[in-house]
């Protein structure tokens, strides 16, 4: 049936009472030898008994009305800040303020809902006098509130704090709940004397040997005429030393710091600040910063019988990228190159007719280095079958034929631009030794050979890989001709310069093809930050595998360990550490599969996080600019206990009442049962005491 009771449930109620009274003179009409009364009496029970079990078959639902009452929300949120804490006014009594506030929160309970909260890098209940937050973070709280408390009933928002929030959005989101803002104004206006280390900007990563500016920024209030000493130490070495002299009560400036890379590696640098006498803190006259020095500048060698213009044209345009050193070897010289020290070696016209380097290319092979074979004139094409597998020159007859040059329709290996392709397609043609090019491995073709304007399926330029290892080929000599051909248009020849650049890249890149990896979620921590490390196992067919366990020792700068065991997902590893102190971090993870001992080394760094140290000066404005926009008022921290007065006179602080309508079907009600056992009990035994049939 419906929810309300409409003509259908009329009609229905209709044929339930008089099925009753149909029943009721069935049983009762003809009754002889009955008192009158007690007649009409069992007749009006049976009545009610038929129609109310009739009436339940039609399973009617009764409307239901309740009302819940919800006094007005008081929040109180205590910053719970290291600045908060650390940087009071004068004449500020922290334990009467601490009295105070509870007082406040307790006397209000007995007329609204009041919500504590303490809030600084975390937002928890209850009402924290510790000062122990190293960040203020002001959305952090809004969030939470908000999840908490959105739609309910907030009458008004009670803050305390001293303004500063250096993390997250602005505490002004509060505006938008409609309630007004109470602020209770911590810390102090005045400045106080301080010189600090504000910033420093550097690069994270820098070259080996090449030189880096670290830019510190140095702030100070109320010094003036005094000075200060600018310390950079690394390792336990003072790397630079500058005076400060302070020229102002607010003074600001930018020291640049000239450094240069000179080891390899991971290196803390921290800038620090001699402190002055009668500092309110010397905890932000220090900073640390982390500087990865890397060593990527990979070797690339030329091999070459004899002096050729490719040659300088090939080195020019791979020495213009700074990550690459590359030298030129010639002829008897190639017996005393170690090849292992070359990320890349580019094979010109080697094995030559006069000069095969079959020693040199031996180790080159043995040595597992990738290589660069360019095929010209002076090739001994025989002895170049003989030392490679991938591709193979036949029907040669010692006469040159000229090739141009056509961009392969397949080619993905690196990207092109249309002016790129415009300009290669136009290139001088290459001398390049007669006969069929077969190519045994699968390769992946740049170039493509081109005679006159008929495009061959020839290759031109084109990589093949072997067990890992990835080999280039050209074949033609004269890319001296390329070079000048594009200068007649562009003197700075970038696309030549493009094209070798991107093919030594292609081939020196090296996969990382190692069995176990482990590494951190990043390689800076905030100290009070969660440490997440990865890890990852891979078996023989390279698919990742966490049976075994892996284990990691991790050591501080003090050399104390601590020891882990990572925690399996999925088919990889993950590991979180906590909360760890400030300070390098070096750990070293084990593990083993299959028989084979793995081993990793890494480290991290963790931040001290200063930041609360960073702004001394209470920000009042803030505070004030809030509670105006919200019709609230600011409060100095003796006067919170009237914040109650203000409470009783707003016009936010009602109770509301809210009303809750639902349906219940009538079956449902269990004193029906009730009622129906007792009209048939008393029917039953009104029949039985006077012997009714």
């Amino acid at each position: 049936m419906g929810n309300s009771f409409n003509i259908y449930s009329f009609f229905a109620l209709l044929g339930c009472v008089l099925c009753g009274l149909l029943f009721a003179w069935l049983l009762y009409g003809k009754t002889s030898g009955l008192n009158r009364y007690l007649r009409i009496g069992l007749a009006v029970l049976r009545t009610v008994s038929v129609t109310l079990i009739l009436w339940l078959l039609f399973a009617p639902l009764v409307g239901l009305i309740s009302y819940t009452l919800e006094k007005p929300i008081v929040i109180i949120a205590q910053d719970n800040s290291q600045s908060a804490g650390a940087f009071l006014s004068a004449g500020f009594n922290q334990k009467k303020y601490q009295q105070d506030l509870r007082r406040l929160s307790e006397s209000l309970s007995s007329q609204y809902d009041v919500r504590t909260y303490s809030f600084s890098d975390k937002v928890s209940s209850g009402l924290d006098f510790g000062y122990k937050g190293k960040l203020t973070n002001a959305s952090m709280l809004v969030s939470q509130l908000s999840n908490e408390l959105l739609n309910r009933n907030v009458g008004a928002v009670i803050l305390a704090t001293d303004g500063i929030f250096n993390r997250g959005g602005s505490v002004n989101d509060l505006v938008n709940w409609k309630a007004p803002v109470y602020t209770i104004a911590l810390g102090d206006t005045v400045p106080k004397k301080d010189i600090l280390v504000a910033n420093v900007n550097s690069n994270e990563l820098v070259y080996l040997g090449n030189e880096f500016t670290m830019e510190v920024q140095v702030q100070a209030y109320s010094c003036a005429g005094q000075q200060s000493r600018l310390t950079v130490k690394t390792g336990g070495k003072t790397v630079y030393e500058e005076e400060v002299k302070i020229s102002g009560n607010s003074f600001f400036k930018n020291i640049p710091v000239r450094l240069k890379a000179s080891i390899a590696g991971q290196h803390q640098y921290t800038v620090s600040l001699a402190a002055l006498s009668g500092e309110i803190s010397v905890k932000n006259n220090e900073k640390r910063v982390l500087i990865e020095v890397i060593d990527d500048r990979q070797k690339v060698l030329i091999a070459a019988a004899g002096p050729h213009p490719d040659i300088a044209a090939l080195k020019s345009a791979v020495a213009l990228n700074k990550h690459y050193d590359v030298s030129v070897a010639l002829n008897e010289d190639l017996l005393r190159i170690d090849p292992k020290k070359y990320a890349l070696i580019i094979l010109y016209q080697l094995p030559a007719q006069q000069f095969d380097a079959s020693a040199f290319i031996t180790g080159v092979t043995a040595a597992r280095i990738p290589v660069w074979y360019v095929l010209g004139a002076q090739s001994n094409l025989s002895r170049f079958n003989q030392v490679q597998a991938a591709v193979n020159l036949k029907g040669f007859n010692g006469s040159p034929k000229y090739t141009y040059s056509d961009i392969s329709k397949s080619f993905s290996v690196f990207d092109l631009d249309a002016n790129a392709r415009k300009v290669i397609g136009e290139f001088d043609a290459l001398q390049s030794p007669s006969g069929q090019v077969t190519v045994a491995a699968q390769s992946q073709v740049v170039l493509n050979q081109r005679n006159g304007k008929i495009s061959t399926a020839e290759p031109q330029l084109f990589f093949t890989t072997a067990e890992g290892i990835k080999s280039g080929y050209l074949i033609g000599e004269g890319v001296w001709k390329w070079k000048l051909s594009e200068a007649r248009e562009n003197p700075n020849t970038s696309v030549f310069n493009g094209l070798v650049g991107k093919v030594v890249q292609y081939l020196s890149v090296k996969d990382d093809k190692r069995k176990f990896k482990v590494y951190p979620a990043k390689q800076t921590f905030d100290e009070n930050e969660q440490v997440l490390l990865n890890a990852t196992l891979y078996n023989d067919s390279y698919l990742p595998v966490n049976t075994p366990d892996v284990n990691l020792e991790l050591k501080d700068e003090k050399g104390k360990s601590y020891r882990y065991t990572f925690t399996r997902v999925q088919s990889a590893y993950q590991l979180a550490t906590g909360v760890l102190p400030s300070g390098n971090y070096t750990y070293t993870a084990n593990t083993e599969l299959a028989g084979r001992k793995h081993q990793v080394k890494g480290s991290f760094f963790i931040n001290v996080l200063d930041a609360e140290f960073q702004q001394t000066i209470a920000n009042y404005h803030l505070l004030y600019q809030l509670s105006a926009q919200t019709n609230g008022k600011l409060f100095a921290p003796g006067q919170l206990l009237k914040i109650k007065d203000e409470l009783e006179k707003s016009e936010q602080m009602k109770t509301l009442s809210f009303e809750d309508r639902s349906y219940e079907p009538l079956v449902n009600f269990k004193w029906l049962f009730f009622l129906l056992l007792v009209l048939l009990s008393t029917e039953w035994f009104l029949r039985k005491r006077n012997a009714v049939k």
